[in-house]
């Protein structure tokens, strides 16, 4: 089933006085690209993400960002009072006898070393990555329920241009036959009114023989059975169930090249309309293809 490539998902979770809240948004993008933002304290979750990522979607622009709010006192860091009690003895050192000397409290505590995160054991590790991996998944389900709604709307409109074109192909193909006998009967009676104060007769041979050129330099039999066998394998790709938008926006391109050849050649005005008809449906596809994962 074909799914959009937008999408937005969150999922939050707290615990021992911290709420953990993720968000996960995805854009059109050719391939596959990922953003992660996470805390200091949690980048090296930031190849596990992305691998986890990587497993549930197969393109687009993803942006993940994990929130952490510390409610109470735990928001407190550990402040290294070693490093505070020597940068206070530097300073007092470099100051001198000099009475007017005053410490900055926010000035010190910005200074390197003074607050700073405790290390994680390889436990604690495994639990954040856990929790992280859980709420990733849950904001996941959310953002591709609504990349698959968002799906089904793009796929309605995909059908409905690629009955536009299996209507115009139709009307093409009902069309053709009339188009040399029309050709025929206007070269003839083009021919006829040169020669009409002349000794000269028209050959049927030498009729027939420009007809069959005619034909042969119009003919579109062979695009117009390609075309048709393009939109078939689109609209089978379109409910196939792995992800085949790359492969959608190549069917486009060839479905388009196809058009471009029918109207190069098609010398008929009935027959040229078509063809724009055709060619207009195959944009507004490639416009949308290019939001299809």
């Amino acid at each position: 089933m074909i799914h959009s490539m937008t999408g937005f998902g969150d999922a939050q979770f707290e615990e021992g006085g911290q709420v953990y809240h993720v968000e996960i948004r995805s854009f059109n993008q050719r391939y596959f690209k990922a953003s992660i933002h996470l805390p200091d304290d949690f980048a090296f979750l930031e190849s596990e993400v992305e691998r986890l990522l990587r497993t549930r979607m197969t393109r687009g622009s993803v942006t993940l960002r994990l929130h952490v709010r510390t409610l109470g006192s735990q928001a407190a860091v550990e402040i290294n009072q070693a490093a505070i009690q020597a940068y206070v003895a530097q300073l007092r050192e470099a100051a001198g006898e000099d009475s007017r000397l005053t410490i900055d409290l926010a000035t010190l505590l910005a200074l390197p070393g003074i607050c700073q995160t405790p290390e994680l054991t390889e436990a604690q590790r495994e639990h954040r990555w856990q929790f992280v991996a859980k709420l990733t998944n849950q904001a996941l389900d959310r953002l591709i329920a609504m990349r698959a709604t968002e799906g089904q709307a793009l796929a309605a409109d995909l059908r409905r241009h690629c009955d536009v074109i299996f209507a115009s192909l139709g009307v093409i193909r009902t069309r053709l036959p009339g188009v040399l006998t029309e050709y025929r009967d206007r070269l003839k009676a083009r021919i006829q009114e040169l020669i009409a104060d002349s000794t000269v007769r028209l050959a049927e041979e030498d009729l027939l023989k420009e007809v069959s050129i005619y034909a042969e330099r119009s003919d579109i039999s062979e695009e117009l059975s390609r075309l048709s066998g393009h939109v078939e394998q689109f609209l089978g790709l379109m409910t196939a169930p792995e992800p085949a938008g790359r492969k959608l926006e190549f069917i486009a391109q060839e479905m388009l090249r196809e058009a471009n050849t029918m109207g190069s050649k098609a010398g008929d005005v009935l027959v040229a309309r078509e063809i724009i008809e055709v060619k207009s449906a195959v944009d507004r596809i490639k416009e949308q293809v290019a939001n299809a994962e």
